[in-house]
């Protein structure tokens, strides 16, 4: 089974709180544990330094008696929660704060020894036997002229500093616990801001990649996210639309090729089989002949628009004079425009103009774009090819007054095959691949084209170059 990303971080969360427990249930509740036996041992000592001062001092100095020290003892020892003894080197008991002792009784702690905290604050045991359960005990020497006399020892049970520290503990465990409710809500937060939109993602990769680029999917965030999700989908749009064009593509060149193929195999039969008689043939071998061309035509311009379209084109980029350029495409259409009764107008700035660009390719912009502004063209019209300069950018306009494009055709002018419904009439030989052509040399120029069109007025293509320096020179 695959493992999710947020069952990974499922399994994070448990460990996080497996480890918690267990760090507060032994390294917390141990440390805790001995820092209360340590300030309990140091509130002992400083009561059993004092009683050692004062009382006992007394005690022993035969100025207070055994029945006024128990009781403060006694007062004391209720008020600690501990037991006070007063105990003679020897070990034997002179006063406890549990019960009076009878002076004629002897009572011995066996084997008392006042070592049993060297080096240490307390010792925890049972006290030489003295105790059914463990407690805290600790010591502090009664002294006279520099001899010790005896000793004041005080006993606090060790469940009382158990109990005092498991309060602390369960304080480190509702800690634990307020933390792993808090890591939960970073958890459910995770979970609606990341998790689910990675998993929408996902499942929109997985419908792309088994080919439904039409999967749509919508992010709402605005981060980084967001914006992958968005990428994803505009890449997958982009995709479509690239098989979609694929499609249309297919299809339109196979509509071209039909036609004059038919046409063609229809003429070549029909002389064959008698239909046309051989006086005729003539004529129509001269129509075999234009759907022949038409072929060329529309094969030359897909190979092309494919070697335009092939990463990595690279441009012959020269500093030549668009001036001229224009002139010799225009006196190339001077036939045409005869036959059209259509004037071409040139209107160029100064009497040379240099850019920079590939001379071929800008030549085949011009032909595409007067070609497209004679066919279009009334009859007694005119087409005006005009250049002009802006800072560094060289303008070329090829402006008609004829048909126009329909406002809602404009758009999709560039596409390939496109003919707007208006044209159709008039471009009975077009591919349609004429103005894609146009689009993708400027494009490969890193240039910009611009079509300006009212229907029933006319049309005008501006496209930009480089400006060349030799412009300079010749002001110079």
């Amino acid at each position: 089974m695959r493992k999710t990303l947020y069952l990974k971080f499922i399994m994070a969360y448990l460990l996080f709180g497996l480890f918690g427990f267990i760090v507060v249930a032994t390294f917390v509740t141990n440390m805790l544990t001995e820092h209360c036996k340590r300030h309990k041992a140091d509130q002992l000592y400083a009561e059993a330094t004092q009683v050692a001062n004062t009382y006992a001092a007394d005690l022993y100095n035969s100025e207070v008696s055994l029945a006024s020290v128990h009781r403060q003892l006694e007062a004391l020892g209720a008020y600690t929660e501990a037991e006070i003894w007063i105990l003679n080197p020897s070990g034997r008991l002179v006063v406890s704060s549990k019960a009076e002792v009878n002076p004629g009784t002897e009572i011995y702690v066996d084997g008392f020894d006042p070592l049993i905290t060297a080096g240490q604050l307390y010792t925890e045991g049972y006290f030489f036997g003295s105790f059914a359960e463990p407690h805290i005990s600790v010591l502090a020497p009664i002294t006279n002229d520099y001899k010790v006399r005896g000793y004041v020892t005080i006993h606090s049970p060790s469940s009382l500093v158990d109990h005092e520290a498991a309060q602390l503990s369960n304080i480190s465990y509702l800690t634990l616990l307020m933390l792993l409710l808090l890591s939960l809500i970073i958890l459910i937060f995770f979970t609606e801001i990341v998790y689910v939109p990675l998993r929408r993602i996902t499942r929109a990769t997985e419908q792309y990649a088994a080919g439904n680029m039409h999967y749509r999917f919508s992010m709402e965030s605005e981060d980084e996210i967001g914006y992958l999700g968005a990428t994803l989908g505009y890449m997958a749009s982009e995709i479509a639309r690239a098989e979609d064009d694929q499609k249309k593509f297919v299809a339109n060149v196979s509509h071209d090729f039909r036609s004059p193929l038919t046409s063609i195999h229809g003429f070549l039969t029909a002389m064959l089989d008698g239909t046309i008689p051989p006086e005729k043939h003539e004529r129509y071998l001269g129509l075999v002949l234009q759907e022949t061309e038409r072929l060329t035509k529309l094969t030359n311009s897909l190979l092309t628009l494919n070697n335009l379209n092939t990463s990595g084109m690279l441009l012959t980029r020269t500093d030549f004079d668009i001036n001229q350029v224009v002139r010799r495409v225009a006196a190339s259409f001077e036939a045409i425009c005869r036959e059209r009764q259509v004037q071409l107008k040139l209107v160029l700035l100064g009497s040379a103009l240099y850019v920079n660009a590939d001379l071929e390719k800008i030549e085949q912009v011009l032909y595409n774009l007067i070609d497209n502004a004679i066919k279009f063209s009334h009859r007694d019209g005119t087409v005006t090819i005009e250049t002009s300069e802006r800072g560094k950018k060289i303008f070329v306009s090829v402006r008609d007054n004829g048909i126009g494009i329909p406002k809602e055709d404009q758009p999709f002018i560039w596409d390939r095959f496109y003919k707007t419904d208006v044209s159709r009439g008039k471009d009975k030989k077009g591919t349609g691949l004429g103005l894609s052509i146009v689009r993708e040399i400027i494009r490969s120029h890193e240039e910009n084209i611009n079509l300006i069109s009212t229907e029933g007025v006319g049309s005008e293509f501006i496209f930009t170059l480089r400006r060349s320096g030799l412009n300079d020179e010749l002001f110079d």
